[in-house]
């Protein structure tokens, strides 16, 4: 409620005559009183109201009485003109131009209490909402919690305030962060920890408030029932409201019961999670719809697949995965496939989460990692993405850049995947198969159809291939004359290179198998779109 907003209610007939720089303030409160200087009385954001009977007879009274008001941090002044004065006082009109602190001439038929219940009718209904907009962040903060646990609550947390939060443990290590600009509650939150451990007989559960130049930071501690286990801090640019500090509140009884989460619960959610997307990449008949909605998705969510290969232990890179993707708030189905660890993510989120976990698996577990990613599709239908994900992966296994699209991919590529298998097989054999018999006798070192492989993609430069493989140019040049003994055909001619490098292609792809369903199966009656399946 403002100065501004109340001089709108028509029944109340308000006219704001003077302090005209201050119509957007805002009122906290309404109070009638009487009194010479009434300052003692007041606590600051109020309107006041008064008709006039002890402000004085001088304009300089007059102007003393409104500058304390002013300096009582008065919201503005509602003066009646029905009662003592037949209008404003130019001392009070003088005094609230000067202060810019806002004058409201009363008409003689409005009541002080009109104006009161109009005011409170209004803050009562702003809390109302201010409630009710607490209740469905609760919710938000409630699905994040199942989506992505701690790291998840922290985000919603963030966006929620638009403040950055950070959580962190006893020993002050980074739990969770987000927001931007965070490295000031971050280093407010850790000094809270530190303080906590240097306090003999703590009480386990504690808030605390620390206002400085940079904003003002709300730390509330994190405990579960047996022990305190970390802290919450949230920086602002002014405190926050009672409603903000209630969702805090619920925030922090979300991580408690997140951290006390036995590692059996854990490991157990993350073996459901496997589980059903195993079970939608097998297409299985009987699979709950309702297991979707647990990981964020449903029976029309658009997915893509992705694929991460060459991740080294799986495991390792399971629990790597799944704390970037609860870090970028993403809803996420994951399990492992062979080798390699398939992701299935929102399509409208794919290049982003895709860059990102190939970044930072890379980073953190210190491998070659390799990304493909497949083409937007219905989730019911998400094994023909993976299997564009598995040909997008391996492609990127054999080329410089790391992480790859499958509509990316070359015209190659694009055209061999739509194959039967067994014909890519077929036509691979077809080129190659002499090189493989030369390269599976005995006694052979270097593979000839590897070496054909790096000498294609790198255009039939012998130096480039050379510092490819790690081989001197001139074996590299046997390798070539023998490829070209063999296969009968010219290494220098455009055409014959086109024809092996298919045949290449055709290779890695028939390595990777057939898709687990028919690109054309239809989707079953429970699950098929009001169109029909996908062709």
């Amino acid at each position: 409620m403002t100065v501004r907003r109340l001089t709108e209610f028509d029944e109340l007939g308000l006219a704001l005559v003077s302090g005209f720089d201050g119509a957007d303030r805002v009122i906290e409160w309404a109070h009638a009183i009487e009194l010479g200087d009434p300052a003692p009385w007041l606590s600051g954001g109020e309107l006041v109201m008064t008709t006039g009977m002890r402000i004085g007879k001088t304009q300089e009274e007059q102007f003393g009485y409104v500058e304390r008001l002013f300096d009582a941090g008065v919201v503005a002044l509602a003066f009646d003109t029905g009662t003592n004065y037949d209008s404003v006082p130019a001392g009070v009109l003088a005094a609230s131009d000067s202060l810019g602190l806002p004058v409201l001439a009363v008409p003689a038929s409005t009541p002080f209490v009109a104006i009161t219940r109009a005011v409170i009718d209004d803050l009562t209904a702003d809390q109302v909402r201010g409630f009710q907009r607490v209740v469905d962040q609760q919710d938000v903060l409630a699905r994040a919690t199942l989506r992505g646990g701690i790291v998840m609550v922290v985000s919603a947390l963030s966006r929620a305030l638009s403040s950055p939060v950070a959580l962190i443990d006893t020993d002050s290590r980074i739990l969770a962060v987000h927001g931007h600009d965070s490295a000031a509650v971050v280093e407010q939150t850790q000094i809270e920890a530190a303080d906590g451990r240097s306090r003999v007989g703590q009480r386990r559960q504690s808030s605390k408030v620390v206002a400085d130049d940079t904003g003002h930071f709300l730390v509330q501690s994190v405990a579960t029932s047996t022990q305190l286990r970390g802290y919450l801090g949230v920086e602002s640019g002014v405190p926050l409201s009672a409603p903000e500090r209630l969702l805090v509140a619920h925030a922090v009884s979300l991580i408690s019961i997140e951290l006390a989460k036995p590692a059996k619960l854990v490991d157990a959610e993350s073996r459901l999670r496997s589980a059903v997307t195993r079970s939608l990449l097998s297409q299985s008949e009987d699979f709950d719809i309702g297991l979707l909605h647990y990981f964020g998705f449903d029976a029309e969510s658009e997915i893509t697949a992705v694929v991460l290969t060459n991740t080294g232990p799986l495991l390792a890179a399971e629990r790597q995965a799944a704390s970037v993707l609860a870090g970028a708030s993403a809803a996420y189905l994951m399990t492992s496939r062979g080798n390699d660890l398939v992701v299935v993510v929102p399509a409208e989120r794919d290049s982003e989460l895709s860059a990102l976990l190939y970044r930072d698996l890379e980073a953190q577990l210190h491998v070659p990692v390799a990304c493909g990613s497949g083409l937007p599709t219905r989730i019911f239908e998400v094994a023909r993405s993976t299997h564009q994900a598995l040909i997008a992966a391996r492609s990127a296994t054999l080329a410089t850049i790391r992480c790859v699209q499958f509509a990316d991919l070359d015209t190659f590529s694009l055209l061999l995947s739509s194959l039967n298998p067994a014909d890519v097989r077929s036509l691979s054999e077809s080129m190659l198969a002499v090189l493989d018999a030369h390269d599976d006798e005995p006694n052979v070192t270097g593979g000839l159809v590897d070496t054909l492989a790096v000498f294609l993609r790198h255009n039939g430069h012998i130096e480039a291939t050379s510092a490819a493989l790690g081989i001197h140019r001139h074996t590299i040049r046997k390798r070539l004359n023998k490829i070209s003994e063999l296969t009968g055909r010219d290494l220098d001619s455009a055409h014959v290179r086109a024809e092996l490098w298919i045949a290449v292609t055709a290779r890695e792809i028939a390595l990777l198998g057939p898709p687990a369903v028919s690109y054309g199966a239809a989707v079953t009656s429970s699950r098929a779109s009001p169109g029909g399946p996908d062709r």
